[in-house]
């Protein structure tokens, strides 16, 4: 009897100290494999706030910083869940809806009226455009500014991505983030052209 007892309980142990390791072990892995900043570095959020935009301000390139981050709000699944997030808490699908479009134009149809890169995407969040895009510049921090980019530019994307946002519970009206939904849903569109009137 005692030494069935003793080999239940070294059993038992010998079981929590492996499932204690492998969890430990699964940790770790996970933390390697992106690890989160929840708050960006004072240096690093000024650089991000200054964006450099070509002679007429359409597009440009994002700060140097950004690329020897390694593009964060695009590549990784925390920035991209955080600006999927910060998409419905400031009302964005009341114009743009699930990124067909509205009253607010369509993210998945190719035609992007200020260019489809990163910097024209956060110059329109952070100072807004004509015609009813309202500024967030007061409303967000440089950080949202640049994760909700991110997550716009992955509903408009027309190739597939590793990250991704997390998956919403009800019924999506178009594929996931990371499965290129402009690229399912439309034919890619013609290539960036000038609006014929001047782009303020």
């Amino acid at each position: 009897m005692r030494r069935t007892e003793k080999a239940n309980r070294s059993a038992t142990l010998l079981w929590s100290a492996l499932s204690g390791s492998l969890i430990g072990a699964a940790a770790i892995m996970g933390y390697w494999r992106e690890p989160r900043t929840f708050r960006s570095d004072p240096p690093v959020t000024a650089a991000l706030e200054r964006l450099r935009f070509m002679p007429v301000p359409v597009a440009g390139a994002p700060p140097e910083v950004y690329f020897a981050l390694g593009r964060p709000f695009e590549n990784g699944a925390y920035d991209l869940s955080q600006g999927k997030r910060l998409y419905s808490w400031f009302g964005c699908p009341a114009c743009h809806g699930e990124g067909e479009g509205g009253k607010g134009p369509s993210f998945l149809d190719g035609q992007w009226i200020y260019g489809p890169s990163m910097v024209s995407v956060a110059a329109s969040i952070r100072d807004g455009r004509p015609h009813g895009m309202p500024p967030f510049r007061t409303r967000m921090t440089t950080e949202e500014i640049w994760q909700l980019a991110g997550y716009v530019r992955t509903i408009g994307a027309y190739s597939p991505s590793v990250a991704a946002p997390a998956r919403n519970d009800d019924r999506q009206t178009r594929p996931a983030e990371n499965r290129a939904p402009a690229a399912i849903l439309f034919n890619e569109g013609s290539a960036w052209k000038r609006p014929e009137e001047p782009v303020p």
